[in-house]
């Protein structure tokens, strides 16, 4: 996995070979930024990258220049494999908490963020309560946009606040605006 743009653009970020976690692919990670930059500034922005899993989308906006990044992930060798490469690459705005991704959404109440990203396992059995878990808890800015990575057999489109839908290869992103 590299880093696509910014700062750091083309570094490349090697995971132990024991890494369950799926990172997003390269190709998807850019169209995903691509839309992005079409939507919102990342520049400055605060994000709140839901299911960290390697930290590729967290470190990604790092290296465009986000001002606050918090990382989710629940998973104790992902989490401090995020904490670590952070520290390597001197990203000192980003925090990396090790907890479940709904309780860290409840806890989260009320501060909000530009942008919202959530990688969830594809086989998470409540991956159709991370809409809910984002607009209930109030996370997203006024003009935000969360973004939510999934399997092609998840359907949002009929979830509030749902935008569109985009699909790289396999990869599927469900996009989110307040309405």
């Amino acid at each position: 996995m590299r880093i696509i743009s910014g700062t750091h653009k083309g570094k490349i970020i090697t995971p132990d070979k024991n890494f369950k976690a799926r990172p997003t692919t390269d190709f998807a990670k850019e169209n995903l930024f691509n839309v992005l930059n079409n939507y919102i500034d990342i520049e400055d922005a605060s994000i709140l990258d839901l299911f960290a899993g390697t930290g590729s989308i967290s470190y990604e906006f790092a290296s465009r220049g986000a001002g606050k990044i918090i990382s989710i992930e629940l998973n104790y060798n992902h989490y401090a494999f995020i904490k670590k490469t952070a520290a390597q690459l001197g990203f000192k705005n980003m925090t990396i908490f090790k907890t479940d991704v709904f309780i860290a959404c409840k806890k989260l109440n009320g501060t909000t963020f530009d942008i919202i990203f959530a990688d969830p396992p594809y086989n998470l059995e409540k991956i159709n309560e991370i809409p809910a878990a984002i607009f209930n808890n109030d996370l997203l800015a006024p003009d935000g946009i969360a973004i939510i990575e999934h399997p092609g057999t998840v359907d949002f489109s009929s979830e509030p606040n749902f935008f569109e839908h985009r699909q790289y290869g396999s990869v599927n992103f469900s996009i989110f605006k307040r309405q």
